[in-house]
């Protein structure tokens, strides 16, 4: 395990992950132990996904249906329906 005493050190080995070399274990005086772990990114897109999984297709679709016929709730909604009490 390394010790990092700057910002540019840490950026430096961040720059240098690869899949390869995806683990970074470091520790910051004064801060603690860390470690980093580079995962791969995935270009997937949302339309790609529903194309893929025939289940959240239909997840999907039905969650369009019921928009459109109202039955939706803003987070906003659902915040506000709950009291003290769900968190006892």
């Amino acid at each position: 395990m390394s010790s990092i005493n700057s910002s540019d050190e840490l950026m430096e080995r961040i720059s240098n992950m690869d899949r390869d070399n995806s683990v970074l274990q470091f520790s910051i005086p004064g801060k603690g132990k860390f470690t980093l772990v580079l995962q791969e990114e995935t270009e997937t897109t949302i339309a790609e996904g529903v194309e893929n999984n025939s289940e959240l297709k239909q997840m999907i679709k039905e969650s369009q249906q019921q928009y459109k016929e109202g039955k939706g709730m803003t987070t906003s909604g659902l915040l506000e329906s709950f009291s003290a009490k769900d968190f006892e």
